[in-house]
């Protein structure tokens, strides 16, 4: 190869990724928010169409966060941040801290941050609304009947049709490429010919779709702890059951053998095994829930302790008070999405992306029998059997499918990867990244959902490559 040439490239690349192109006039009109942990915040909304092949349907308000650039004299532009979901607050996230660790200064030095409120969710209007029976904890999700199939089913149509009725039309369009053409008329509104962007979890599919959309406009793009909305849903499913299953035991691992663990010294798996058995008996209280935990509840609840793994200690005594003398799962039922405020966006975007693709209770069940194989304890929850068990029977058509969503034409795009993420497999990473021209792919070989919370070694070089557009190269592996 020429070496000249590659300088010269590389030299070309770098001028495009530190001069910020000539800005366009922008549209808001922002105004202090009313937070004291980032006082400097600023609040703006955008107005955009329910459905942009029926403008009569009317329009949905878009909430926006921004911290302008704190070095003015070399800011970059607007970096547009997701926290995940379906259903994450972009708005609290900015607002509350979301970017607040050292190891993020420069981002704050050089961008203007501009977090939002994707179209029904949190502060944006109207916001999608269900009724409290879209979560019934006595409703099996697995199914092992016709009349177990049947009953969800009729549970899911009724929860559907409420949603509707208190939702309205934008219930119907609460998909991610509708979500996509929202941040193209965010960018317009912020006057900026290109934006960059930090999406995390969900985050990289509603950033992916957006690039695939729109290359053109994209300047830098870190998609951290991947989605592949283009696996079949059944392959989904079963990577990240066993994703998840992988978390679980190297939690009870570490548990096993560190001091710092309520359950050092015990066999964790088996007291997990035996505080779920419990509890799909009726058998643990929560007094968080004032109720007795569901299995599933459970699960749940020690599924999400996994994300972090600084919170392993905390999953520890979690995990023992539930299964003690006077058992109390609090400590796990409070983390569960199911009665979130966000539950019910959750919902409607996940029918949207993530429909069921069971035909009926021989398919349903047949998929769970595997899913019993390759998690053969964490099995009563995984994120994805949630949401195509909860979208068996749900009356919405699908908007957004699981469909190949490749990049063409944009800069080069940072995809970020877990080996031991509990909610989006390696695999997945893998997949976006070859569906994306140009990607670079960082491995990392530590614990917990997201390099951005979970690794020293994955901030810096997202950092590092959102202010110079240069991707990773070499150092592509964190330990």
């Amino acid at each position: 190869m020429d070496l000249r040439r590659i300088s010269a490239a590389v030299a070309v690349v770098v001028l495009m990724a530190v001069v910020p192109a000539v800005a366009e006039a922008s549209s808001l009109s922002w105004r202090p928010c009313a937070t004291q942990q980032e006082p400097t915040a600023e609040c703006a909304s955008v107005d955009v169409p329910i459905d942009r092949a029926q403008p009569e349907l009317g329009s949905a308000r878009l909430a926006l966060t921004r911290l302008p650039a704190l070095d003015r004299a070399h800011r970059i532009g607007s970096l547009l941040v997701n926290p995940g979901g379906p259903g994450g607050s972009g708005v609290g996230f900015v607002q509350f801290g979301g970017l607040a660790s050292p190891d993020l200064a420069r981002l704050r030095q050089r961008f203007d941050v501009v977090g939002f409120d994707p179209r029904g969710d949190w502060f944006s209007t109207p916001r999608i609304a269900c009724g409290p029976s879209l979560w019934d904890p006595a409703l099996n999700r697995f199914p092992a009947s016709r009349p177990e199939f049947e009953a969800l089913v009729a549970h899911n149509r009724e929860a559907g049709e409420d949603c509707l009725a208190r939702t309205g039309p934008l219930l119907a369009n609460a998909d991610t490429r509708s979500a996509a053409e929202d941040i193209e008329a965010i960018r317009v509104a912020l006057g900026e010919p290109k934006i960059s962007w930090l999406g995390l979890s969900y985050g990289t599919e509603l950033g992916a779709v957006y690039a695939s959309a729109h290359p053109g406009r994209v300047r830098t793009m870190v998609l951290d702890g991947a989605v592949d909305h283009g696996r079949p849903l059944r392959q989904a499913i079963l990577e990240e059951a066993a994703g998840t299953e992988d978390a679980l035991v190297r939690f009870a691992d570490w548990c096993r053998g560190s001091a710092g663990c309520a359950l050092h010294g015990r066999d964790v798996l088996r007291f997990y095994d035996d505080v779920v058995g419990r509890a799909a008996r009726g058998a643990i209280w929560s007094s968080d829930l004032g109720r007795h935990a569901t299995a599933d509840e459970v699960s749940a609840g020690v599924y999400n302790h996994l994300y972090l793994r600084d919170e392993w200690p905390a999953l520890g005594k979690a995990l023992a008070a539930a299964g003690g003398e006077f058992p109390d799962a609090r400590g796990l039922t409070e983390r569960n999405q199911f009665q979130s405020p966000i539950y019910a966006a959750y919902r409607a975007i996940g029918c949207h992306d993530f429909p069921s693709p069971f035909t009926g209770p021989v398919d349903m069940g047949a998929t769970a029998g595997v899913l019993r194989a390759v998690a053969p304890h964490s099995w009563r929850y995984s994120e994805y059997w949630d949401f195509t068990s909860g979208c068996t029977g749900w009356p919405i058509p699908a908007k957004n499918p699981p469909w190949p969503h490749p990049v063409h034409g944009a800069p080069p795009i940072l995809v970020v990867g877990g080996a031991h993420d509990p909610a989006t497999p390696l695999s997945w990473a893998r997949g976006l990244a070859a569906s994306i021209d140009g990607s670079a792919l960082l491995t990392r070989l530590d614990d917990g959902h997201t390099g951005l919370f979970n690794s020293a070694c994955a901030r810096a070089a997202e950092v590092d490559y959102l202010v110079s557009g240069l991707t990773p190269g070499s150092r592509r592996l964190c330990r």
